[in-house]
């Protein structure tokens, strides 16, 4: 007997299909083996006929993008680093599927006919690709922070040139981007993104003082990569989006704030200015915003939790301690700053953390380095405006110079 809940599950999936009619859509991820890319090829595994694979990427894994792109169908495989090349060529041995290897092929991955492109790259090294598929003018998911984060004010402006549909894919700006569908941006007063507080939400200064990489790899809410799950710890990645908010939605960092919410249930509020407040709610799962940007303007079901706040009975929200997580407060002043502050700031943090996860430096070493190199290089002149995107990655690799002395400087 077909329970009540699987056959509403099945008539959804009839309906969106029937919808949906029509040529199926091609995507293309960059980023293919890291928590997004898989969740993105979760969701089309689920939709058969609706989605096209075009091509997929990575960094350095080229046995797990060929088992990827065999799974998916996909046309096209291209690992970053030429050293896979073989590895993946003889992995994806008798398929029709391409591979190639190198940033070249990187860019040219994100060149390819695809209706939308998943931008998944993790760090400043998604940048260029992510801007070669913005330069298509299709539509892109963006999931990578740093294109707005190191360079938010070229590729906003590459977005408005190409007329590029840019859908965001955190789950905070996929809320705010909700929250704002059919309403007057002239009446926004306040954009609030929520935290969930990461582990140590609750420990005094001296115990996260003295916190291990294992510790703070263990977020409370959400499977995320170890950068990212870091970020979180330290608070940083709610300064990076507010950042990315920022640019994405057209506010002052004055209209930006950010709530800790430590059930990660309201990913984001919106606040106007006759007093109402647009909340988006969604228990906490990457496919719920991943689905949003496959699908726009429809609704494709998802395999995630379904929300119930009778049985969840209270939501909490709390502010943030800046004294306790400093990063955030950093990642605020650098936002105000303006200019390469913000490229600096997340060129910085991503040499901090890998030292902290090698165990190099303390946690609280994390912020420190990113503050030390920040001051620096406004010490030296080096926070102008950058005008392009060879001037964006030269003050990243100057930044990680800085950072990468300091860190040194400290053993």
């Amino acid at each position: 007997m077909v329970s009540s809940a699987a056959l509403a599950q099945s008539e959804m999936l009839d309906s969106w299909s029937a919808a949906a009619a029509g040529p199926p859509t091609s995507v293309s991820i960059l980023g293919a083996t890291g928590s997004i890319g898989t969740s993105t090829l979760d969701l089309i595994a689920r939709h058969p006929g609706r989605f096209l694979v075009e091509a997929v990427t990575a960094n350095t894994n080229a046995e797990a993008l060929a088992d990827l792109a065999k799974r998916s169908g996909a046309r096209a495989a291209v690992i970053a680093d030429p050293a896979q090349y073989q590895a993946l060529k003889s992995a994806l041995s008798g398929t029709r599927i391409e591979a190639a290897a190198g940033l070249a092929a990187l860019d040219e991955a994100a060149a390819r006919p695809a209706d939308c492109v998943m931008a998944a790259i993790v760090g400043a090294a998604g940048l260029r690709s992510t801007l070669v598929a913005v330069q298509q003018g299709r539509r892109l998911a963006l999931a990578n922070k740093e294109c707005l984060v190191s360079a938010g004010d070229l590729f906003m402006a590459a977005v408005k040139r190409s007329g590029a549909e840019l859908l965001p894919v955190d789950s905070e700006h996929a809320g705010v981007f909700q929250a704002l569908i059919g309403q007057d941006r002239a009446g926004i007063e306040r954009i609030t993104i929520t935290a969930s507080g990461g582990p140590f939400r609750t420990w005094s200064a001296a115990d996260i003082a003295a916190a291990t990489s294992d510790q703070a790899l263990k977020h409370p809410n959400w499977s995320m990569g170890r950068k990212i799950t870091i970020d979180s710890a330290t608070m940083m990645n709610k300064g990076l989006e507010l950042i990315e908010a920022h640019h994405l939605f057209g506010v002052t960092p004055d209209q930006l704030d950010v709530i800790v919410h430590p059930q990660s249930i309201v990913h984001a509020l919106v606040s106007y200015v006759d007093g109402a407040v647009l909340a988006q709610l969604a228990c906490p799962d990457m496919r719920t915003p991943i689905a949003m940007a496959l699908a726009w303007p429809q609704r494709m079901p998802a395999p995630t939790p379904k929300l119930d706040l009778a049985a969840l009975a209270t939501l909490s929200f709390e502010k943030p301690d800046l004294q306790r997580f400093p990063a955030l407060g950093l990642a605020v002043a650098a936002m105000r700053r303006g200019g390469a502050a913000t490229a600096v700031l997340n060129a910085a943090n991503e040499v901090a953390v890998e030292a902290f996860l090698s165990g190099r430096i303390s946690f609280p070493g994390i912020a420190a380095i990113v503050e030390q190199t920040l001051e620096a290089m406004e010490r030296g002149g080096l926070l102008a405006i950058p005008t392009s995107l060879d001037s964006v990655l030269e003050i990243d690799l100057s930044a990680r110079k800085v950072a990468t002395e300091r860190l040194n400087s400290k053993l």
